[in-house]
């Protein structure tokens, strides 16, 4: 009997149909997925059949004002999405979802874009209430007419879910209870009014249904839930980007929540004042999000004492204070985005597992965190500003022996500081043991300054550098009193070819053989003698000087005697001064007698360098081969000189 009768409406409207060839014809497309609430892990309608059309067919005609509602044509749907709602088919929605009695298939819909009065509104609602539809979207909507009181029938319902986006009221003007009242009542499961600048929620009126409440994107305060209890059986409550601000009255409006379990406070203003009251959060709280407030270390006296895992990134905490009440049950801690130098000690949170500390102001971390922290089995601590230092060759042995627990290694630990190792990875970074062992480098630099200056001591005594100290300083004075007392005869001018350096015990040679050949020979060649060319009254170092440049060479006599010599020994070092001080090739070496290595001391040299490094004549014992001996002499001092007296050779001043 009773398919007959289903059979003969289904015909009854089809004729009808038939009869409207007049119409405008409009196909209404059902979104070709299911209808999900946006609660965090709500559940939805469970269905895993595929998701049909609904052909819909409706009238509207300019010509004669006949009035025909919606018509089902065949009810083998389970999700539908309509749109552009307003006040003008508001009756032929309700008329269409009058059609959905509870126990047909449909049981997701989704309006989206509504522009009706109060009244059409609350029509919808009630329609939707005892209707199959268990879930139920509605995507911005424009409330146009006054909101008065209404009485809602919540019985019956198969309604499960509830969320409305971007909500817009005209009338500024209204008691705002009429509009809260018929939310805050509703014997749903789950309820999100999202990115609708709501200011505020009534309490229930008696025990809720509620187990899911999203009333993100608002902006809701602190006046929220306070001294509600009617919310017992809530489990997650979603407030993030809202206008609350004092954490101690969160954890009050929740003190009453037996049955919650999340809390997501995020991208709100909240801060906490350690001198504020104790912060009774509800017990059954596992996981709280607090993330992007404004909250500083004090927060840590302000946690839910059985929480699991807790989210503060993004705030201004600096470290985690000693002596913070301990939190047993705590297994994730996401610290990232903040103000840390350093990684947190886990005496308070012994059960912890997992913490994020990236992008912080850790330079080098401590080494000894896993060893504080025995139970972490993952660090999430990239992105932080490194200075790779001997601080933190510890910690990258660290990641050796953590067994993988650095999350994000190597890739997200770079060096930042310093400059020169920018971007290099903590993994290439290498320091020896002496580099980074303050104590023994210490040694070692201590070690290597004794041998220095026992090296530094045995040269200057091997070598006689006092000696060259004392003859240097001689000099300076000198050549200071020169110019202080004859400034006009700085600038000398040659009045000798050479000035002859010998030990006296070589004096014979010099005076026999030298002399004579040179001065008295073929071509007029001065020698400067210290017998006969020293001034009295000078020291003898000043009158060193003073002959040595005013001569064009210096003739040094070399034999075993000369090295044996002081004097000799000072004429040849301001020789060897003036030397490189001028750039001048003026130095002639005539070995005497030959001289064996062993017998020139330690402090003679420069004349082995000298010996080693210049050409020397060498004076030849067979008679017939001196003539070559003086003609070489006399060619490497031949000069005119500029003498203005015309003295001859050989004589004195």
């Amino acid at each position: 009997m009773r398919e007959n009768k289903r059979t003969l409406r289904k015909f009854f409207i089809y004729k009808c149909l038939l009869a409207l060839t007049f119409w405008n014809q409009v196909s209404l497309t059902v979104e070709n997925e299911v209808f999900t609430s946006a609660s965090k892990d709500f559940p939805e309608d469970g269905s895993d059949k595929k998701i049909k059309t609904l052909p819909l067919l409706y009238g509207k005609s300019n010509q004669y004002k006949t009035n025909f509602d919606w018509v089902v044509i065949q009810n083998t749907t389970e999700s539908l999405s309509l749109s552009e709602i307003t006040n003008y088919n508001v009756k032929l929605l309700v008329a269409l979802l009058s059609g959905f009695r509870q126990g047909s298939s449909l049981r997701n819909l989704t309006l989206t874009n509504v522009l009706v009065d109060w009244d059409a509104l609350i029509e919808i609602f009630q329609t939707v209430w005892h209707s199959s539809i268990e879930y139920f979207n509605i995507n911005n909507i424009t409330q146009l007419s006054d909101i008065t009181q209404s009485d809602f029938d919540y019985s019956g319902t198969s309604m499960k879910a509830l969320t409305i986006k971007k909500v817009s009221i005209t009338d500024l003007y209204f008691i705002q209870d009429h509009l809260y009242k018929i939310f805050a009542d509703m014997n749903i499961a789950a309820l999100t009014i999202a990115e609708s600048e709501m200011i505020h929620m009534l309490c229930p009126s008696s025990g809720s249904p509620f187990r899911y409440l999203n009333f993100s994107k608002n902006d809701l305060t602190d006046l929220l839930f306070q001294k509600c209890d009617k919310l017992t059986q809530l489990e997650t409550l979603i407030l993030q980007r809202n206008k609350f601000e004092t954490l101690s009255k969160v954890s009050l409006m929740t003190s009453h929540m037996k049955s919650l379990k999340y809390l997501d406070m995020s991208y709100n203003l909240l801060s906490h004042d350690g001198a504020d009251a104790r912060c009774p959060w509800a017990e059954s709280l596992t996981e709280l999000d607090l993330s992007s407030n404004q909250l500083s270390d004090s927060v840590f006296e302000c946690l839910p004492v059985n929480i699991q895992k807790v989210s503060l990134q993004s705030n201004q905490i600096t470290s985690v204070p000693r002596g913070t009440a301990e939190l047993k049950s705590l297994r994730e801690l996401n610290l990232a985005s903040n103000r840390l130098a350093d990684l947190p000690v886990c005496s308070a949170f012994l059960s912890l597992e997992f913490l994020n500390v990236e992008m912080n102001a850790i330079l080098s971390p401590a080494a000894d965190f896993f060893q504080s922290c025995p139970g972490v089995r993952e660090l999430q601590g990239g992105h932080n500003p490194f200075k790779c230092s001997c601080e933190l060759q510890d910690f990258i042995r660290l990641e050796r022996r953590s067994g993988g627990k650095l999350s994000g290694w190597p890739g997200a630990y770079l060096c930042e500081y310093p400059e020169d190792l920018r971007g290099t990875q903590l993994k290439d970074f290498h320091l020896s043991d002496l580099a980074c062992n303050t104590a023994l480098l210490l040694g070692t630099a201590l070690l290597l300054t004794l041998v220095l200056v026992a090296v530094v001591a045995f040269l200057c005594i091997y070598l006689d550098v006092p000696w060259y100290l004392r003859m240097t300083w001689q000099w300076t004075q000198t050549k200071r009193r020169a110019w202080h007392s004859h400034p006009a005869e700085q600038e000398s001018v040659l009045q000798f070819h050479a000035f002859v350096s010998y030990s006296e015990r070589d004096s014979l040679w010099v005076k026999n053989e030298l002399i004579p050949n040179l001065e008295k020979g073929e071509g007029c060649v001065r020698l400067c003698q210290h017998e006969r060319n020293f001034i009295p009254g000078k020291s003898i170092v000043e009158n060193i000087i003073n002959c040595i440049e005013k001569s064009y060479k210096s003739i040094f006599v070399l034999s075993p005697n000369f090295v044996q010599s002081e004097w000799c020994h000072y004429e040849l070092y301001f020789a060897h001064h003036k030397l490189f001080s001028e750039n001048s090739n003026s130095l002639i070496l005539i070995l005497l007698e030959p001289i064996p290595p062993y017998v020139i001391p330690a402090r003679y040299h420069k004349l082995k360098a000298l010996m080693a490094k210049r050409t020397y004549l060498e004076w030849p014992k067979e008679r017939s081969k001196r003539g070559l001996f003086w003609a070489n002499l006399r060619a490497a001092i031949s000069i005119n000189l500029p003498v203005t007296d015309r003295k001859s050779c050989g004589e004195t001043d």
